[in-house]
């Protein structure tokens, strides 16, 4: 193991060597596609490109809760992207997000001018607004649900590329990153609980689009089930989050929703593809009540 400490940055950076750790194979400093491979299409407008993590699961479930309020424009084809095998770099996903990130949705409700988006945030917008639910429309309330969900596409970050870097797949531990990050989390969660001690749903006493972005991160954290830093971080202490976090996890939508593209853990809880709502007859729903 190598000595942090002793580490100097070159004057310029170059792409020599893996970072190590998990997901180095498919870590690199430039974009664009890999191979050609065309993006499958179903026989629904909305086409979603995804996996079960966190970002993947704010869409499934917002689209499970769109069906569930009777939008059956909403109903979806969900394709599983592979990120361990590289398929976010091929060629036809690449067009849909530039970005080589799951999630990616293509709308084709008009087959002549198709409508991609990218970043989970974006296309929870574009549903609420498509289908004109989860959104308020008063404008303070309008204001406060954004701001919640913008809250959580800059603060996920530290979560993940920071805290569960360095906590949980970094090829060694490190006092600082770790200490720097975890101390970021537990600033985050408090956040979360004051706002949550006062308001039943994030951005008030209506659930939104807002706590369907949160939700699959921070109540993950919250019951212990990423990076296994719940003692860690002494999650139970935020009593807020946890009230919140159970109250979501069982919705009848939520649970569906987790279960899309999901390819870990029970095979009862997966749904590697979604095309029908009947491809939930054969699943378990009450073992997916947790986020993870």
């Amino acid at each position: 193991m190598s000595d942090a400490s002793a580490y100097t940055p070159p004057k310029v950076w170059t792409w020599n060597k893996e970072s190590g750790g998990r997901f180095a194979n498919i870590n690199r400093p430039i974009a664009g596609p890999t191979h050609d491979k065309d993006l499958q299409v179903g026989k629904h407008p909305l086409q979603l490109y995804s996996l079960a993590t966190p970002n993947g699961v704010k869409v499934t479930v917002m689209l499970e809760e769109l069906l569930a309020k009777g939008h059956s424009g909403a109903e979806y084809d969900a394709w599983l992207i592979n990120i361990g095998s590289g398929d976010q770099f091929g060629s036809g996903f690449v067009s849909a997000n530039p970005n080589s990130k799951i999630p990616a949705m293509v709308d084709h409700s008009d087959p002549a001018k198709p409508i991609r988006i990218f970043e989970s945030g974006a296309i929870l917008i574009h549903l609420a607004e498509k289908f004109g639910a989860f959104l308020p429309t008063d404008p303070a309330a309008r204001a406060e649900t954004l701001s919640w969900l913008m809250w959580q596409m800059g603060s996920a970050p530290y979560l993940g590329g920071g805290f569960g870097h360095f906590y949980a797949y970094a090829p060694f531990k490190m006092e600082y990153p770790i200490d720097r990050f975890a101390m970021e989390v537990k600033r985050q969660l408090d956040v979360l609980d004051r706002r949550l001690g006062e308001s039943e749903y994030l951005a008030g006493p209506d659930y939104t689009i807002a706590d369907m972005a949160v939700w699959p991160w921070y109540g993950a954290l919250a019951k212990g089930l990423v990076y296994e830093a719940g003692e860690f971080l002494q999650v139970q202490d935020y009593k807020h989050v946890q009230r919140w976090t159970d109250q979501i996890a069982q919705r009848p939508a939520v649970k569906r929703g987790r279960m899309v593209n999901r390819v870990m853990g029970d095979p009862a809880s997966c749904l590697p593809e979604r095309h029908d709502a009947g491809d939930f007859d054969t699943k378990t729903l009450d073992k997916v009540a947790k986020p993870d």
